[in-house]
């Protein structure tokens, strides 16, 4: 399976908006842990556990975390494979991190694994919220993509237009046309409410509701900061 996701992130210039925001749209408890952080809980019993953060830079993200042993080393793997660092490992009591471009400069987390803290890589607890359980990277050619991960955290990644993965949760790695990103997606129950729901509350539609086979549908959606966020539903066969 190789490194698995463990976390995710949003934030921007202004997070306090992107706060209420997400837990309006997907029913998420939000804990501010400081003036600058929210840690999320999505009380979707599955999948991964995150949180909103106030931008350092002024640019807002999104992205996905994984946990290896050694971030330094990753990261040198990384710029070696033809990505940058971003942010050099930096440690917190109960979790240290970093963070790089991958060669199409989307970006993507690292943790380093055996963090003490249940908050940060921890399992959402039951209820009613939307699990995050599906993350995708869309680069400007499928097969880099595809070689940079699989070198990077031993993924197994088919080749093709999408490669689909499993690491800690499933994700697909492929190209975007256009269209570059590195998100994550929810769970919901109907993705045409969840899309419409969004832009209600501040968001805009990038596509969907889009059929992937016969019990799936996706979409995605621009929140407030201009950050990508993709929704997604799969009806038992």
């Amino acid at each position: 399976m190789g490194n698995p996701v463990v976390r995710f992130e949003v934030g921007a210039a202004d997070h306090q908006p992107l706060v209420a925001f997400y837990a309006e749209l997907f029913g998420w408890d939000m804990r501010t842990i400081s003036e600058s952080y929210t840690l999320v809980d999505t009380r979707g019993g599955q999948g991964l556990i995150g949180g909103v953060g106030r931008s350092g830079t002024g640019d807002p993200w999104v992205s996905f975390y994984v946990e290896v042993d050694d971030l330094e080393a990753t990261l040198e793997r990384a710029e070696a494979l033809g990505g940058r660092t971003v942010v050099p490992a930096l440690e917190f009591p109960g979790m240290a991190f970093a963070m790089f471009d991958d060669p199409d400069g989307l970006l993507v987390g690292l943790m380093r694994a055996g963090a003490t803290a249940d908050a940060v890589t921890g399992r959402p607890s039951d209820g009613d919220g939307a699990a995050v359980d599906w993350f995708e990277v869309l680069g400007s050619d499928a097969g880099r993509s595809q070689a940079f991960y699989r070198e990077l955290f031993g993924w197994e990644v088919p080749g093709g237009a999408y490669g689909q993965v499993t690491a800690g949760i499933g994700g697909g790695i492929g190209a975007g046309g256009e269209d570059r990103w590195a998100t994550v997606y929810a769970s919901v129950p109907d993705v045409e409410a969840c899309l419409a729901r969004a832009e209600a509350l501040g968001g805009t539609r990038v596509y969907g509701p889009k059929p992937v086979d016969d019990h799936t549908g996706t979409g995605a959606f621009r929140d407030p900061a201009g950050n990508l966020f993709g929704v997604y539903h799969h009806a038992p066969h």
